[in-house]
């Protein structure tokens, strides 16, 4: 069975945002009988697989649709038309109790804007979510200690999120990803809000995990080098659309169009690629750039 290949499967995906007055009919897209006025295509008809192990990274421009796309792999977002299938398992068509169990365990998240709960430690917001599925203190305290250890945050572990710069919010938040132990992890532009020195090393840190860990990703950005440095296979979206999907070199080197050649037409790219598989090469022996040590971090970096 070919799904069994498959880690993540998206087939004809579909989302139409609706004007109140306005009622939606899938059938007259899906005849191409075109848009209809007051009616926004946000994903149109995308497909794309994942193996276990790939990171697949979905670039564009703002509006692309490309964060659209990534709520509705989560049904954070309804789509209006596909499939999506997680292992074998029909996404699309889980009730609210399945798809409620299947998000705690299945699959996790990554946002741009951390989503930290202020009131909450370092360690309490890591183990949030398996407290929400009834998972033992002592457990999960285990568990949100060795994610936390992992993105090089254990002497944090009791400070609160107003106490920690963007990067260092932002490995809280891979931490409380990785805690749940998901084959797949979503991340919706994670380092876009970061200054350029802090982003670097977090993309490092996330090459460092997934030659560690070898979890499946989706990773949306809209910056070609982070495209390039992480993605073992990328899409290029445009107005809802793929408008080109291959490994980052068949795409540099060979842009489908006029939209992807903007992207790439700096060749300074061309020399990226190079650098990016040996620093992918090399990765596994990157340590975790926060020691722990508060002398090692200026709490304002990446804010």
């Amino acid at each position: 069975m070919e799904s069994s290949t498959y880690l993540l499967e998206v087939e004809n995906l579909w989302k139409v945002f609706v004007e109140k007055d306005s009622t939606l009919h899938m059938e007259d897209y899906l005849s191409g009988s075109g848009d209809v006025n007051g009616q926004v295509v946000a994903v149109r008809d995308v497909s794309f697989k994942l193996k276990q192990g790939e990171v697949y990274v979905i670039m564009g421009l703002s509006g692309s649709g490309k964060s659209t796309l990534i709520r509705c792999l989560l049904r954070l977002i309804e789509p209006d038309y596909g499939q999506i299938r997680v292992k074998g398992q029909d996404v699309t068509a889980m009730g609210l109790k399945e798809l409620t169990e299947f998000r705690r365990t299945q699959l996790a998240m990554v946002f741009q804007h951390y989503g930290l709960l202020p009131h909450r430690t370092v360690l309490e917001n890591v183990s949030f979510g398996l407290k929400l599925q009834g998972v033992k203190r002592k457990v999960r305290e285990k568990r949100a200690l060795q994610a936390l250890e992992k993105v090089g945050l254990l002497k944090w572990t009791h400070h609160y999120p107003e106490h920690l710069s963007g990067g260092m919010q932002q490995r809280v938040g891979i931490a409380r990803a990785l805690v749940q132990d998901a084959d797949l992890l979503l991340l919706d532009e994670p380092f876009s809000g970061l200054d350029p020195l802090i982003r670097r090393e977090m993309q490092d840190e996330l090459l460092r995990l997934q030659a560690e860990l070898k979890k499946t990703m989706v990773f949306v950005t809209h910056d070609l080098n982070e495209a390039l440095r992480l993605g073992d296979r990328m899409a290029v979206m445009k107005q809802g659309i793929f408008v080109q999907e291959g490994t980052p070199r068949d795409i540099v080197m060979n842009p489908a169009d006029e939209y992807v050649k903007r992207f790439v037409q700096n060749e300074k790219q061309v020399s990226l690629l190079t650098e990016t598989a040996e620093a992918k090469s090399k990765i596994s022996n990157v340590t975790p750039l926060i020691s722990g040590k508060k002398g090692k971090i200026a709490a304002g970096s990446g804010r």
